[in-house]
């Protein structure tokens, strides 16, 4: 038979999708050096266009560096608490249960119940879709063998950059929604934006269902053929190890032992936390206690609850602590960048350009457009979001664009690129024992659908 018969009909984007790998690999740094590279740039800009000289640059990048700690707590909070959760015995069982689930005979059953899984869960939190699919994957092949591990892992990755940024974990929605945040602390808002009017759109849950329908049934239809079919090798297999929550000394312990695995103590502060957001929710309604801080309360109780045990749960968080090492040390860094553009005349400039190139029916198509390509070199939402807010919200108000609006826009154009982007699936490629080149093929394509779906969308966003 011919070699290029023998090629399936998705082998091109395999090709494509390891040479944009290759690529990155060559030419985009680590994530740390690219903030470093960005702080220059806009140090550079603030000279130019920001009406200042050397020393007051350096005045306002300093004045900024402090000014997110806040909020680069609570996007590492978001990350923990969702690995937290998912190395927790119950959603294990639960995993173990959904892998049971497809027909190991026709193994696009797996990827659907993957790229389903993977979707939804990030809506909730995508620091416990990001771990959770991992492992699902793995207990999905070793119950389905004769799947296709490669797009498994790929289907995996989709809630990273299908749904995470329109769901409970948001980053934008909720920080415009948490109370005294430092939008308003900077005057680009007067007052919070409730999740009814981000999260909870008619828009954004209509998108985010079409998104999850098309997308689901692509990653499905894409399943090759049985012999052209990435199966696990057994030395492979026996790599993929899952994460082992600790077990309890047998015997009789010493007080501090038995302090450390008396599940007593979690059961009271999980009581607590649920009772306070109870009476969150009872006073100012569901909507309004959508926030950052009260999502991480409600993530972290469920991850005390779910492991039962302190030293359990300490264990986990130990585990957790080592995703999240780049958030801590980058976020200063970003709130430099911000500080340039909030104490120079640099965000007046930007402003001025978005407003010059842009009118109010093609602003939050641009801006979504706009959120993806920066992404790329700052692949996470709340940095992005705090780089951009301070002259994408101005812009909006010039222009007669509701801020909800610019949002939900730039929510959705952040993680449209997360899909081509592996700074994120590095902790999860970790557990799966592959890498990104190997998936980036099937993402491609996903991707390629993903923009056209949702750019048509925000074109069409302003009429509503």
């Amino acid at each position: 038979m011919d070699q290029k018969n023998e090629r399936s009909s998705f082998e091109f984007l395999k090709d494509w999708g390891g040479g944009l790998t290759n690529w990155t690999e060559k030419w985009i740094p680590d994530a740390l050096v690219i903030v470093w590279i960005l702080t220059v740039i806009a140090f550079i800009f603030a000279l130019i266009w920001g009406d200042v000289g050397p020393t007051k640059a350096v005045s306002a990048w300093g004045k900024g560096f402090w000014v997110l700690l806040t909020f680069g707590m609570q996007m590492c909070l978001i990350m923990m608490t969702g690995y937290i959760l998912a190395c927790s015995p119950p959603v294990k069982k639960l995993l173990d249960w959904l892998s049971s689930l497809p027909n190991t005979e026709k193994p696009w059953q797996a990827i659907m119940v993957m790229s389903l899984f993977s979707m939804i869960v990030a809506w909730f939190n995508w620091g416990l879709s990001l771990i959770s699919s991992a492992m699902l994957a793995l207990f999905m092949v070793k119950n389905n063998p004769k799947v296709d591990y490669r797009l498994l892992v790929a289907g995996a990755y989709l809630g990273l950059g299908c749904t995470w940024h329109s769901g409970l974990s948001a980053s934008a929605p909720l920080l415009v929604n948490t109370p005294d945040n430092f939008l308003i602390k900077g005057g680009y808002l007067t007052e919070t934006i409730s999740t009814s009017q981000t999260i909870f759109t008619p828009f954004n849950i209509i998108l985010l269902l079409i998104v999850i329908v098309v997308v689901t049934i692509l990653m499905s239809v894409m399943h090759p053929s049985e012999e052209k079919t990435y199966k696990v090798k057994p030395e492979l297999m026996e790599q993929l190890k899952l994460y082992e929550s600790p077990e309890k000394p047998a015997g009789r312990l010493s007080p501090s032992l038995w302090l450390n695995w008396w599940p007593g103590w979690n059961i009271i502060i999980a009581i607590a936390g649920f009772w306070w957001l109870g009476k969150a929710v009872f006073e100012i309604g569901f909507a309004k206690a959508i926030n950052l801080n009260n999502i991480n309360l409600f993530f972290l109780m469920l991850g005390v609850l779910f492991h039962w045990r302190p030293w359990s749960f300490l264990k986990a968080s130990e585990e957790a602590g080592k995703a999240v090492w780049g958030i801590v040390i980058q976020f200063p860094f970003y709130a430099g960048i911000f500080g340039l553009f909030k104490y120079t005349a640099l965000a007046t400039a930007f402003t001025n350009a978005f407003v010059a190139v842009c009118s109010g029916s093609t602003f939050l198509l641009v801006v979504y457009w706009y959120a993806g390509l920066l992404n790329y070199l700052i692949p996470s939402g709340g940095s992005e979001w705090a780089v951009t807010a301070p002259y994408l919200l101005p812009a909006a108000k010039q222009l007669g664009v509701a801020a909800n609006k610019v949002v939900i826009a730039y929510g959705w154009g952040d993680m449209m690129t997360d899909m081509i982007q592996p700074f994120w699936a590095i902790a999860m490629l970790a557990v799966a024992k592959l890498e990104f080149r190997e998936i980036m093929g099937w993402l491609l394509l996903v991707f390629g659908v993903f923009f056209v779906i949702t750019s048509i969308a925000f074109l069409l966003l302003p009429l509503f």
